[in-house]
């Protein structure tokens, strides 16, 4: 007796559907800009479909889950914004590194508002948020730091590097609770001069 399929079935898969590069970027845009616009508990795949002009089923079959689609578009926004920066100083690093940190800060800002709580209760929206914001610029800001150190600019175990990440990344979040306002490249420098040099010990003129 062979083994065949009852008459009127079909098999189906779970294959996914090849889309281009182009657009996935387009799908990526619509969900950061969704989640920009109206946060993430009211993100839809129905509305993102809508601004991406595309179906519902369509999405469904690339991701799964909204979590899933929104981590996927929060890693493809990845920028390292600290990336290049070598100024020959480690103060002249970090005056670089505010100002381009300010050129995102909105967008940034908006992203890290809109995902909320969703990051604390879901580990792969959390990753993605680490990944794409988090994780570069901490090596960008280490790699800044071991050249200081070879140099002889600072002591590797200097107290204050510790807080150097929270200092920079932190004034971000913050200034547009405390003042209504984005961290521009002015405000940031401002802040490296006076708070972050003098706390490690280096000089404005450096």
């Amino acid at each position: 007796m062979t083994s065949q399929e009852p008459a009127g079935t079909s098999v189906t898969t779970t294959r996914r559907s090849k889309i281009t590069p182009e657009r996935e970027r387009e799908f990526f845009g619509a969900v950061l800009d969704q989640l920009r616009e109206h946060g993430y508990e009211a993100l839809t795949m129905e509305g993102v479909a809508a601004k991406a002009c595309c179906s519902k089923s369509t999405l469904y079959r690339q991701w799964k889950t909204k979590p899933q689609l929104v981590a996927a578009a929060v890693r493809s926004g990845r920028c390292v914004k600290f990336s290049g920066v070598d100024t020959g100083s480690l103060a002249g690093d970090l005056r670089s590194a505010a100002r381009a940190a300010a050129q995102q800060a909105g967008n940034d800002t908006q992203l890290v508002q809109a995902l909320g709580h969703a990051v604390l209760s879901d580990g792969e929206l959390r990753a993605a948020l680490r990944e794409a914001l988090i994780e570069p610029e901490l090596a960008a800001l280490g790699a800044m730091v071991d050249r200081a150190v070879a140099r002889g600019e600072i002591a590797a175990d200097h107290p204050a590097l510790e807080f150097l990440a929270a200092q920079l990344l932190g004034v971000l979040r913050i200034r547009p609770v405390l003042e209504s306002r984005y961290a521009d490249a002015d405000y940031l420098t401002r802040f490296v001069d006076a708070v972050v040099l003098p706390a490690l010990g280096l000089s404005e003129a450096t």
